[in-house]
């Protein structure tokens, strides 16, 4: 389930009686429009916020093909001059498009030391699922009928709708300060269809959330404690089905505390036990759950931070992880889960260091995280056969695995600086490396990657830059191929329009370029990066109305 905290359901009033936010853009890249407003009005006590959107995009543009060099060539060696003959996607990925409408409403009674608000949300989308033109169909090798099904455009049909009761109470009973409250109801369902007009499999979850959370304090130790349950389940119908109806139930408490001295020092830590129950006709799982962690920190008067974090984890299988034995078409792969996987424990150790002033920032986080049964998709078998349906058959794993990672970040502020403008310099670099137990690389992991920008801000005006440069990803697992890196240029331009009487602050006509190069992306983190690249160039333009 989602953070209900999204704006429908205020805690305190709103500043203004009435207020309209309001957004219309234009993207080159899918031929795409985006529509989207925000209205919220007051009432004495009463808040009512109403929201609305749209996505209509069409299929977007890649500045070379589909697939892969690497793929092609890989796939090329197995099958020969046959393979030679296919046709492969250039310039548009076909059957990638995306329609979304969502609505959503809140009503909320806010008082001056309590509130109490009921919310609504439905969303409704259609969106292709790109390369999926299921070859899977043709397992006689038919060529007619082969043909015929490759021509089809499978996507998926969603519809979900929420529903939220939120409210909470502040006290003064030197103890506890404020009491909230949250329960939840979500009806999620999507058909995967094979063509227009051909219903496939479908997909349903249902589920109902619920949280109880206080707020308390005493002397220097300040901090909350909760209970929290959901119970969901998970079913699909068809033929392609890739997972059995499950019952899911968690029933969890929690306690988070703080410490803070006059110089500084201070601790923090927080505990949380679950009871995670999945029933499925292939068999039933039950895991009990802890986790932890404790933590100390010092800053000082000159901006000075540093700080120490360990933290034990406890998660279980999810369903997929269980009880998959199917086609997975958003994949492309034939997933078979394990029912006997056990939970996965991790160990986390965390050191910070960062400085700040009015005008520039430094800092960087350290981290190294073992885990006992971390769980993974690796390439596998299902009674004897690699290959299953024409899709590559992948188990769930479960095995120990370390990963060790660093940030470095940075800010500098410049007010009235070249060409009269404010400057923002910002800059960071990520990395991340993990390792199976058996030595082999966890698939799929990000690979360096540095980030900078820069924006100069004049008082009607702005314009930005941001680089992204990530490394080649060749440490890679399971059958996953190498990843090339890329260099990705972002632009961006506003005109405030506020300042020249339209509107609001906030009012604002903007101009975004994205991959101004046009680069060949993929992401080293994508299942599918070899069969879809990200969007080439983009050039999105659009308004943004605040009253």
């Amino acid at each position: 389930m989602v953070n209900v905290i999204d704006g429908l359901l205020p805690e305190t009033l709103p500043e203004k009686p009435v207020s309209v936010d309001l957004l219309g853009a234009y993207n080159s890249v899918s031929e795409g429009t985006e529509l989207s407003g925000r209205f919220q009005g007051v009432q004495g006590p009463i808040v009512l916020t109403l929201t609305a959107s749209q996505r209509d995009f069409n299929d977007y543009d890649i500045p070379g093909m589909s697939e892969s060099a690497r793929l092609h060539a890989a796939e090329e060696a197995e099958e020969g001059e046959a393979h030679e003959e296919e046709e492969h996607a250039d310039g548009t990925v076909e059957n990638s498009f995306v329609n979304t409408n969502t609505y959503a409403g809140g009503l909320s009674w806010v008082g001056d030391s309590a509130f109490l608000g009921i919310a609504v949300r439905r969303q409704e989308a259609q969106y292709g699922l790109p390369g999926a033109a299921h070859e899977h169909g043709d397992e006689d090798g038919d060529e007619g009928e082969g043909e015929a099904h490759g021509e089809e455009n499978p996507f998926i049909d969603l519809e979900q709708t929420r529903y939220d009761l939120r409210g909470g109470i502040k006290l003064d009973n030197g103890f506890l300060k404020e009491i909230t409250g949250t329960v939840s109801q979500a009806d999620y369902e999507h058909t995967e269809f094979e063509a227009p007009g051909e219903p496939g499999t479908v997909y349903k979850t249902d589920g109902t959330e619920a949280r109880l959370e206080a707020s308390h304090e005493l002397g220097r130790v300040k901090g909350a404690f909760g209970l929290q349950y959901s119970d969901k389940t998970l079913d699909a119908f068809g033929d392609e089905a890739f997972i059995t109806k499950t019952d899911s139930e968690n029933v969890g408490a929690f306690l988070y505390e703080t410490m803070e001295w006059g110089n500084g020092f201070g601790l923090e830590g927080g505990a949380r036990i679950e009871q995670v129950t999945r029933d499925n006709i292939n068999g039933n799982t039950d895991f009990d759950l802890f986790s932890a962690s404790l933590g100390a920190h010092h800053h000082w008067d000159n901006g000075w931070f540093v700080g120490l974090q360990a933290s034990h984890t406890e998660r279980a299988p999810n369903e997929s992880e269980l009880y998959a034995n199917g086609l997975h078409l958003a994949t492309e792969q034939y997933e078979v889960g394990d029912i006997n996987l056990d939970k996965e424990k991790g160990l986390n150790l965390e050191a910070t260091a960062r400085w700040e002033s009015e005008q520039a920032s430094f800092g960087i986080n350290l981290y190294r995280t073992e885990f006992d049964g971390f769980v993974y998709l690796a390439p596998g078998t299902l009674d004897g056969e690699a290959v299953v349906e024409n899709l590559p058959v992948y188990q769930f794993l479960q095995q120990d695995a370390t990963f060790t990672g660093a940030e470095i970040y940075g800010e500098a502020y410049m007010p009235q600086g070249l060409l009269s403008a404010d400057w923002t310099l910002d800059g960071g670099i990520d990395v991340v490396s993990g390792e199976l137990n058996d030595g082999g690389n966890v698939p799929y992991m990000p690979p360096l990657t540095v980030n900078v920008g820069t924006k100069a801000d004049w008082k009607l005006w702005s314009a930005a830059a941001h680089v992204t440069w990530a490394d080649d990803q060749n440490d890679t697992g399971g059958a996953e191929l190498p990843t090339d890196g890329y260099t990705q240029l972002d632009l961006r331009a506003d005109l405030k329009l506020s300042e020249l009487g339209y509107g609001r602050e906030g009012t604002t006509l903007f101009v975004d370029a994205r991959n101004v190069t046009d680069e060949e992306i993929r992401y080293a983190t994508s299942v599918l990066k070899d069969k879809l690249p990200a969007p080439g160039r983009n050039i999105r333009v659009g308004i943004r109305a605040v009253f």
